[in-house]
């Protein structure tokens, strides 16, 4: 497999992969706060959302997985009478 890297210009920022604009609506208060941090963080606007929205997104995917281990732990082990899940998978997919 290739990987391109050429880079794309995109008004004063270069990408070196495609990505998306997209035009979303803001109070102006809340663009002036943004703004405001985004430049004490040395950022871009768009990084600024960006990097927001990539920790809002993990803090969600955590949330999930621990609730997904809470549930499991909730349940506890599963007794199969002795036979492998492999086996009873592999007996399922054969019987069809």
């Amino acid at each position: 497999m290739t990987t391109n890297t050429a880079a794309f210009p995109s008004g004063n920022t270069v990408y070196t992969h495609p990505v998306a604009k997209v035009m979303i609506s803001i109070p102006d208060n809340l663009l002036d706060r943004l703004d405001a941090q985004a430049r004490a963080n040395r950022e871009t606007r768009s990084g600024f959302l960006r990097r927001l929205a990539e920790r809002e997104l993990d803090i969600a995917d955590r949330h999930r997985r621990d609730e997904v281990e809470r549930l499991l732990a909730e349940i506890g082990p599963v007794d199969l009478g002795g036979v492998s899940a492999a086996r009873l998978i592999r007996e399922d997919r054969e019987s069809h």
